[in-house]
C-alpha cells in the first residue's frame, strides 16, 4: 500500500507549488522599487498577478518603475514616497497601504570606509535603512498584514564575512538577521524573513570599470557554487519567502556558499 500512496502524495505536493499567477489579487509593497533589484522584484510580482505599492525615497525612480509595469497584463501599481529614517513618513505609508499581503524592503545605505574615517551621520543612515526602518515598518504595518502575509528584508553576506572598512555593513546586516527572528515572534502570525545576498551582479560593481569582469571571475572561482549571483536569484528567493507559509524568522542565504569560504 505504501508504494501506491507515495506517488499520489507526491502529486498533491507538486500541485500545491506556486504557479505563474501565485500572487493573483495579492497586495504587495516593494520598498526600494526604484533600485535595480527592487524594480525586478516589482516586475516579477506584477507578472505573478500582484497589485503593487511602489515605495521609496525618490518619486522619479518609482515612476520609472511604474512606467515599466504599465505594459504588464497583471495588477495595478501605486507610487508612495517614504523615508525609512522618518517615523512619520512610515506612518503615512501605513495609512496609504491599508490591508496588504506582503512587504519587501531592499533598502540599504552603506557606510563603508576605514573605522577612523566613519561619520556618525552616515552610520545612523545605515542603521535607519537596515535596522530601525524595518523595526518601524513592523510597528506601523504589522497589524495590517492579511492572513498568510509576510515581511521580507535584505541582509547581506558581510554579516558572516566581515572585512576591513565594512564594519558598519557587517553590523547592520547582522542586526537585521536577529531582528527578523524577534519580529517573527512578536508580530506572529505575520511572517518575517530576510534574504542575504552574496556577490550579485546588480550593477553595483560597474564602478570597477575594466576591473569588474576580473573581480567577478575571481569571486566565481572561489565560490562553492562557482558562479556569481544574478538579480533573478534574489527575486526567486524573495518569492519563496513570500509564498511558503511555513517559513518565518529565517535568513535565506543567496550567496553561492560565499559566506563559507
Amino acid at each position: 500500500m505504501s508504494q501506491s500512496v507515495a506517488p499520489t502524495a507526491a502529486l498533491r505536493a507538486l500541485s500545491a507549488l506556486p504557479g505563474p499567477r501565485a500572487l493573483e489579487g495579492r497586495r504587495v509593497v516593494v520598498i526600494g522599487a526604484g533600485s535595480h533589484t527592487g524594480r525586478r522584484l516589482a516586475l516579477a510580482a506584477s507578472a505573478a498577478g500582484a497589485d503593487l505599492v511602489l515605495a521609496g525615497p525618490d518619486p522619479r525612480k518609482l515612476e520609472w518603475t511604474a512606467g515599466e509595469l504599465a505594459g504588464e497584463p497583471a495588477g495595478r501599481a501605486e507610487v508612495v514616497q517614504v523615508d525609512l529614517a522618518d517615523e512619520a513618513s512610515i506612518a503615512e505609508l501605513a495609512a496609504v497601504v491599508g490591508r496588504f499581503d506582503h512587504l519587501v524592503s531592499t533598502a540599504a545605505m552603506p557606510a563603508n570606509g576605514p573605522l577612523a574615517e566613519l561619520e556618525p551621520a552616515a552610520v545612523r543612515r545605515a542603521f535607519d535603512a537596515k535596522v530601525i526602518g524595518p523595526l518601524l515598518l513592523a510597528k506601523h504595518l504589522g497589524g495590517q498584514v492579511a492572513e498568510g502575509g509576510s515581511f521580507t528584508f535584505f541582509s547581506g553576506v558581510a554579516a558572516w564575512r566581515p572585512a576591513p572598512a565594512r564594519t558598519v555593513m557587517a553590523t547592520t546586516n547582522g542586526a537585521l538577521a536577529f531582528l527578523v527572528q524577534a519580529l517573527a515572534v512578536e508580530i506572529a502570525p505575520a511572517r518575517v524573513n530576510a534574504v542575504s545576498p552574496g556577490i550579485v551582479d546588480t550593477g553595483s560593481w560597474d564602478g570597477l570599470g575594466a576591473g569588474k569582469e576580473a573581480f567577478l571571475r575571481t569571486v566565481a572561482e572561489r565560490n562553492p557554487a562557482r558562479r556569481v549571483g544574478s538579480v533573478d536569484d534574489l527575486v526567486q528567493a524573495v518569492l519563496f519567502a513570500m509564498l511558503n507559509p511555513y517559513v518565518t524568522g529565517t535568513v535565506l542565504h543567496v550567496d553561492g556558499g560565499g559566506r563559507l569560504v
